[in-house]
């Protein structure tokens, strides 16, 4: 039976690890081609080889317009369109009030707020008809870590750009929506937290633990394909009810 994805092209920011690379693999399996970016060779080609022959790697990084250019240059000449389209890159480089500094805003942003504005825009040219597109926020846009602040905020950002976005739909033939993952087992925030993550998710977020990668890119899979056909301009909080304890 052809998988719910068969044939289609998708484009993945940030697909070598985590959320991205599950999402990759979710697609994959649906039967998509996937040409997935990230900003560090080493990994990206790991990725490809773990990801097998209907991956694409392209290094980049989304806050640099000439590598965006790129990107889609590649897309173009090897697939010619874009039915799918994810949003994912992005980056933790944050602290509380009293410690921030102009590098790390300057890089929180660029990444996470000009990143999937210009990884969108860039992309319209080669949007097939109807095509879908996936941001990914986070649970922290409107439950915010005091650690997280400019992360949080950047995250809410995205939120109110997918809701203009949709505005658009109708003359820009696309579906757009943003995914919101909640506390999820990602080497990122292993990295960050270690031991501690269990021990958070067991205390605050109601189903008691945290998300595994699998479970974004189950809901990433219902976003992009045809069962969410009427769906635009929606958040989806796949949390495990965190935003609503």
């Amino acid at each position: 039976m052809p998988g719910v994805l068969q044939e289609k092209v998708a484009v993945i920011t940030g697909g070598t690890s985590g959320i991205g690379l599950a999402i990759a693999h979710r697609f994959i399996r649906e039967g998509a081609r996937v040409f997935v970016t990230g900003r560090d060779t080493d990994r990206l080609e790991a990725a490809v080889k773990e990801l097998g022959p209907a991956a694409t790697g392209v290094r980049s990084d989304v806050s640099v317009l000439a590598d965006l250019d790129a990107l889609y240059a590649r897309v173009r000449e090897e697939a010619g369109r874009i039915d799918v389209l994810v949003a994912n890159a992005g980056i933790v480089a944050d602290a509380a009030l009293g410690a921030h500094t102009e590098a790390n805003v300057d890089l929180t942003l660029a990444v996470n707020v000009k990143g999937p504005l210009f990884t969108v825009q860039k992309a319209l040219p080669l949007l097939a008809a109807n095509a879908s597109i996936l941001v990914i926020g986070s649970s922290n846009s409107v439950r915010p870590n005091e650690q997280l602040e400019v992360y949080s905020a950047s995250k809410a950002a995205l939120s109110n750009l997918v809701h203009n976005w949709a505005r658009q739909s109708r003359e820009r033939r696309f579906r757009v929506n943003l995914l919101s993952p909640g506390p999820t087992r990602t080497p990122a925030l292993l990295r960050a937290a270690g031991p501690d993550a269990d021990r958070f998710a067991e205390a605050v977020v109601p189903l008691g633990r945290l998300a595994d990668v699998e479970e974004i890119a189950e809901a990433a899979l219902f976003l992009a394909s045809d069962a969410s056909s009427f769906v635009t301009g929606a958040e989806l909080f796949a949390d495990g009810g965190y935003t609503r304890a």
